[in-house]
């Protein structure tokens, strides 16, 4: 399989609910969101989403067409840390469809997601977010806070927290 790009996940979803007439919201977590930002060179073969309507359903059919997916109804809990409070309101339409709405996550909520796994892929691309929209270190650091807040204890939040900070340092300081 070739690599996939949003403009052709979100043709498929258009005829997804075109065939079905389901309505399904999709909100893009991985690096097809990454692509919408602007980062163009990163390639994918899977679809990560999270989805409000029938995950299954539409899991088989991106089986159908051979697209591997990590589909769920909470995104949250994709890891113990959790992510932070509000992070559905805060994303971005993509597209505005009566059927299919698909969104981004805020630029922000990206970047903690990406440091919850903490791989060097997951830090390059919170790292072109970070930069792309000019996240400071401090917006970073209360936007974990509130991650951490919201999750449950376990030591998993002790080495997020060291990502995090290793992350912020590795960021230019925002200028007065």
């Amino acid at each position: 399989m070739s690599a996939l790009n949003a403009d052709y996940v979100i043709e498929l979803l258009t005829n997804y609910t075109r065939e079905t007439g389901a309505t399904v919201d999709v909100l893009l977590v991985g690096a097809l969101a990454l692509q919408v930002y602007g980062y163009q060179d990163r390639l994918t073969r899977d679809v990560d989403a999270e989805v409000v309507g029938s995950v299954k359903a539409l899991a088989d059919f991106f089986s159908r067409h051979q697209i591997p997916a990590d589909l769920s109804s909470n995104f949250s809990s994709w890891s113990v840390v959790a992510m932070p409070p509000g992070y559905r309101d805060r994303a971005t339409d993509v597209v505005r469809q009566s059927q299919l709405p698909v969104r981004l996550l805020a630029p922000i909520d990206f970047v903690i997601a990406k440091l919850r796994w903490g791989t060097d892929l997951d830090l390059d691309d919170a790292t072109f977010v970070a930069k792309r929209f000019h996240l400071t270190p401090d917006q970073i650091r209360a936007a974990a806070a509130a991650a951490l807040a919201a999750s449950p204890q376990d030591t998993a939040l002790f080495l997020f927290q060291k990502t995090v900070d290793l992350f912020c340092q590795s960021l230019p300081s925002a200028e007065a």
